[in-house]
C-alpha cells in the first residue's frame, strides 16, 4: 500500500468548496454522505501514511550510530 499514489481529490474538491463558500461569505458548507464518506476515507488514508512514514523515519533515526560533531571557535578572525 506504501507505493500507492494516494488519491487526494476528494479534498481537493472540499478545499474549493470551501474557499469557494468563503469568497461568497456563506455560513456552512454541506456535504452529502457520499461526498463526505469518500473524505473521511481519504483523510484516514493520508493519516495512516503519514503515520506510517513517521514511524520509519524515528526508526531509521533510532538505527544510526551517533555523530560527533566538533565545533571549533576561533572568536571569528579568520573571516
Amino acid at each position: 500500500m506504501q507505493n500507492d499514489i494516494l488519491n487526494t481529490v476528494p479534498i481537493q474538491q472540499f478545499l474549493k468548496q470551501v474557499k469557494s463558500a468563503d469568497a461568497s461569505q456563506s455560513k456552512e458548507v454541506k456535504l452529502d454522505i457520499q461526498t463526505a464518506k469518500s473524505l473521511a476515507f481519504t483523510l484516514g488514508i493520508v493519516m495512516t501514511r503519514l503515520s506510517e512514514d513517521l514511524e520509519k523515519l524515528l526508526q531509521t533515526s533510532n538505527n544510526t550510530d551517533d555523530e560527533t560533531i566538533e565545533v571549533r571557535l576561533d572568536g571569528g578572525n579568520k573571516w
